[in-house]
């Protein structure tokens, strides 16, 4: 030991610290947007080999497949679609939250009404959207009303079920505590039991979200004449397999990029809400 190291000790300084390990590059934000980039052009490279072996009418090869993207966009029948599909899906999914999370938190929080609602909800959730497509034709109608409501179907118990979780998740002891406090039930519920449940209501609307898309398209075969399962239905009848390829592709990227919206739009409100509280 030097006669430096022996003066630091003494006058209680200590060794210096170690440098923290550079981050690894994959661990970037750079590298992480680069694996996913590869990710996709492998996936593109194995269906172009794939579509080499097949024929056009069972396995389009990328190739033709953005062809017909072109074709679609070209003529507005993908715009079109697209925005029929959104709509639908943005319309029957608020109204779910907007409906899911308070019935999801008054059940979590009052054991009565809990029990009073838990056996419809552990019934109806069980019981697939499609069933319902004819019920809401007949009911509501072939037009718009008949789609968002089995979207909101779709919706609501997810949101009700992880809402209800929740609010059974918070802690005892803040319950105590905001009660010794002086907090009554109302304050308690807005102030502890609504902030501690946030995190089951994104996943419980991020899930719903998923299942908003594959019931979008089951009600569009069924009774509408625009909207992406609208489309992928008339390319089945007329043979385009790569007009299929199209709407699916298309479903995917737009519910890739509403749960990435709803995570960025998630991470702002509570950034916001930490700093106001």
């Amino acid at each position: 030991m030097t006669a430096v190291d022996r003066d630091s000790e003494r006058y209680g300084e200590g060794p210096a610290e170690a440098a923290p390990p550079p981050r690894a590059f994959y661990n970037s934000r750079l590298g992480r947007l680069l694996t996913a980039l590869l990710s996709v052009g492998l996936g593109i490279i194995v269906w172009q080999v794939l579509s080499l072996r097949y024929q056009p009418l069972f396995l389009p090869s990328p190739r033709l497949t953005l062809q017909a993207v072109g074709e679609l966009w070209d003529d507005g029948t993908l715009l079109q679609s697209i925005g029929a599909s959104l709509a639908r899906i943005m319309a029957g999914w608020s109204l779910g939250l907007v409906i899911g999370i308070p019935v999801g938190i008054v059940m979590g929080y009052f054991s009565f009404v809990r029990r009073l609602l838990d056996p419809y909800i552990e019934f109806f959730r069980f019981i697939p959207p499609i069933a319902f497509v004819t019920l809401a034709v007949i009911w509501l109608g072939p037009g718009e009303a008949s789609k968002v409501a089995l979207i909101l179907y779709t919706t609501i118990f997810i949101v009700v079920i992880n809402t209800i979780a929740g609010v059974l998740s918070v802690s005892e002891l803040r319950l105590r505590a905001a009660a010794s406090l002086g907090a009554g039930r109302v304050q308690t519920l807005l102030t502890v039991i609504f902030p501690s449940t946030i995190p089951y209501m994104v996943t419980g609307a991020r899930i719903a979200m998923g299942n908003s898309f594959l019931t979008i398209v089951s009600a569009e075969i069924v009774a509408a004449q625009v909207g992406l399962g609208s489309m992928i239905w008339t390319s089945r009848n007329y043979g385009k397999t790569e007009w299929v390829f199209v709407g699916i592709i298309t479903l995917g990227l737009l519910g890739y990029s509403c749960d990435r919206i709803i995570r960025f739009a998630v991470r702002r409100l509570l950034r916001r809400y930490a700093v106001a509280v």
